[in-house]
């Protein structure tokens, strides 16, 4: 793609395509944005060690999840309302990811779910959870997960309260149940956008389908899925959960070791170190931050994942080396597939691959799994990481 260099010029992109509501709910986080900022800082304080006249072979970037073997250790993590930023946004990336030899994680407040999505790329991507107040509706989803042969499950455990993101409060993202005059106009300053997404009448959460008390159209099914999420989260629920699911299960959303530990005694496969992209806990830590306490809190058998601010390859080789599996970006996958659709994405994944083995490389290894049992010797620490 001509000019798209990184993950910035995809995001420059998107804000020429994206009508603002749809920009601002992708970047935005909550209150002062501090933890959202604190995640790319904190990440650009650990410093890469350099080491030369090592023999380099063909960089392998492979990473091993729950004992399978996966192309790459990064991949889409769950992003609401992909298909809001361009028709078939949920489908395009997962069959980028298929094509990269990488899971996808696939949102709940996805336009298009799990039977769309699988119907149009012969997989079943992996499924982001959140409990609904409503056990039967919980039971419905995870059935319909095993019908489709969703293989893990991402219970997401950190928005039982949901926090203020400022920019969609001023855009009314989740209160709009119609288009008003100035959705209306913004949607007519982006005609490409506008003919895309909305010439089929707007959008729909297909989670919502078959269920009017939801509403119609994407933003007001939006509001009220989230509104029926369950607020009193408990740990007998998570183990309830590992009951009912066979498949692999992570929960994602945890920043404190005692929660991790307590995670690991509840049978889980592995954990999601996430701060929920900075949009939750304002002043908060940064998720880089939590990874090496994380690893010593779960152990090394279970499968250690993070999200948060990560934007280029050298954030993915800083994760791993700290003791990270995987490596899950959110936002960087919403701008690519906004400002291009699958051939964007594939060329997200073509950017950050070539980054992650170059600077592998320069720093001596030849391997993901090299740099994983180098550890921390692979960094020079800054801060309290």
């Amino acid at each position: 793609m001509k000019g798209i260099m990184n993950v910035d010029d995809f995001q420059a992109a998107a804000r020429r395509r994206l009508p603002k509501i749809f920009t601002d709910y992708i970047e935005g986080g909550a209150f002062s944005e501090t933890t959202l900022s604190r995640n790319r800082a904190d990440l650009q304080q650990i410093r890469l060690r350099q080491r030369v006249l090592s023999p380099v072979g063909e960089p392998d970037l492979r990473t091993s999840l729950n004992g399978e073997d996966v192309a790459l250790p990064f991949g889409p993590g769950p992003v609401g309302f992909m298909g809001l930023y361009r028709r078939g946004g949920e489908i395009a990336v997962a069959r980028a990811a298929i094509k990269a030899g990488v899971p996808s994680v696939l949102s709940s407040f996805a336009i298009a779910g799990l039977r769309t999505v699988t119907a149009a790329t012969g997989t079943a991507p992996d499924f982001q959870l959140y409990l609904d107040r409503d056990p039967e509706v919980n039971l419905e989803r995870l059935e319909t997960a095993r019908k489709f042969g969703v293989r893990r499950i991402f219970f997401t455990v950190d928005t039982a309260v949901t926090s203020v993101r400022e920019r969609d409060v001023r855009n009314g993202f989740r209160t709009l149940d119609r288009i008003t005059p100035g959705l209306f106009w913004q949607f007519a300053q982006r005609p490409a956008w506008s003919l895309d997404v909305l010439s089929g009448g707007f959008p729909q959460v297909e989670l919502a389908a078959g269920r009017p008390e939801y509403g119609r159209g994407a933003l007001a099914q939006a509001r009220n899925l989230s509104s029926r999420l369950e607020t009193n989260l408990t740990w007998d629920m998570l183990r309830n959960l590992r009951s009912q699911w066979a498949g692999q299960l992570i929960v994602k959303g945890l920043m404190d070791a005692d929660d991790m530990r307590m995670a690991r005694d509840c049978g889980v496969d592995g954990i999601v170190v996430s701060n929920h992209g900075g949009r939750q806990l304002d002043h908060g830590c940064s998720t880089i931050s939590k990874v090496k306490a994380a690893r010593q809190a779960i152990g090394p058998d279970l499968s250690l994942y993070v999200d948060g601010g990560f934007r280029r390859g050298t954030d993915i080789i800083k994760a791993i080396a700290l003791g990270a599996d995987f490596v899950l970006l959110g936002r960087p996958f919403a701008w690519a597939v906004a400002s291009g659709g699958e051939p964007a994405v594939d060329h997200l994944f073509s950017i950050l691959k070539n980054e992650t083995a170059i600077t592998l490389q320069l720093m001596g290894l030849s391997t993901i799994k090299q740099l994983a049992a180098l550890g921390e010797g692979a960094l020079e620490l800054r801060g309290n990481l």
